[in-house]
């Protein structure tokens, strides 16, 4: 019997039937327990279960913010309680590119991929391997990185939210020169921190610099800011805020007496600092995220959409009222 008869008997395609024989994701439950009662009439014995068909890739980028390893860690825990193993796959500059993972991975027999701030979030990065990634119906959901060129489920955290919370915070204690420091706008998260910014009725070309998210990153673009008579910054990422603090200090200024700063993630390890910061949720975001992905697997249809969760402010001791002029 041809795989053309077997499809016929079952109702599907070939391609489901080329898909539950090499169990592949991406089929109804119902539909595969049809295909396989047509295989098993026609004398065909299904072959053990490989391990990777409960093994989810989790890609993210370099490891050295802390903000990625945790949601590396929250998304491998909550997929474990499902059943799942997990395979995290850092990107960094002298490994492996985010586009070689894609491509290998997709030659793999995982269950399904996870990306966390990943080239989605990038305007100017290509689209092309989530778009194989979608013609080899690969179940896939991204946190972090909207693009609507691609037709998956995204989860991530509200930027204008976080920026409000902020802001809010700042001007409660007597702060009304704020500056933002965040890094290149050609990522979405970055461009989305601006705009809220702006909304809230600060100058761009004054009150935002753009840079790197890194220490050094922060260190130049907070001593722009405060050099410029801003008694205030917010800044992309808990790492920046660090540099910023750090790079402060060595020029006598200390905060929150002589000015005040807040960092964005809130990341375990700022609860060693005292830096006031804006806290991913990070716990649920990985939840919907595997949930959602969990189903994809299943087969089931899955609302193609953008879910926002709003973030919290932890208030430490990096923050304080606004120095007299």
């Amino acid at each position: 019997m041809t795989l053309a008869d077997i499809a016929a008997a079952a109702g599907v395609s070939t391609a489901t039937v080329s898909r539950v024989m090499n169990q592949k994701p991406g089929v109804k439950d119902s539909t595969r327990a049809v295909v396989m009662r047509a295989l098993q009439a026609a004398g065909y014995e299904q072959p053990r279960q490989h391990f990777s068909k409960h093994v989810v890739a989790v890609l993210v980028p370099e490891l050295s913010n802390p903000s990625f390893p945790q949601f590396a860690q929250e998304l491998t825990q909550v997929l474990f309680a499902a059943g799942y193993s997990a395979i995290v796959c850092p990107v960094s500059q002298g490994g492996y590119s985010e586009t070689q993972y894609l491509d290998m991975l997709l030659d793999s027999d995982l269950s399904g991929i996870i990306s966390v701030s990943g080239a989605s979030a990038d305007s100017l990065a290509s689209k092309a391997p989530y778009h194989r990634l979608q013609d080899a119906r690969m179940p896939a959901v991204y946190i972090n990185g909207s693009n609507e060129s691609i037709d998956a489920p995204f989860f991530c955290s509200s930027d204008a939210a976080g920026i409000r919370l902020a802001v809010d915070h700042l001007r409660g204690l007597g702060h009304s020169r704020i500056g933002l420091a965040v890094g290149e706008p050609r990522y979405l998260p970055t461009s989305r921190k601006i705009e809220a910014f702006a909304a809230l009725g600060f100058p761009e070309d004054e009150s935002v610099v753009t840079t790197e998210y890194t220490a050094d990153g922060g260190a130049r673009a907070g001593r722009r800011l405060l050099q410029s008579g801003h008694t205030a910054v917010i800044c992309g990422s808990d790492v920046m805020a660090l540099g910023l603090m750090r790079d402060a200090e060595r020029h006598g200024l200390r905060a929150p007496g002589d000015f005040s700063v807040v960092g964005y993630d809130d990341s375990p390890i700022m609860r060693l600092t005292n830096l006031t910061t804006v806290r991913q949720p990070v716990k649920t975001i990985s939840e919907a995220a595997v949930s959602t992905l969990l189903r994809l697997i299943g087969g089931e249809e899955v609302p193609i959409e953008e879910q926002l969760f709003n973030p919290d402010l932890t208030i430490r001791q990096s923050t304080g009222t606004a120095p007299n002029d």
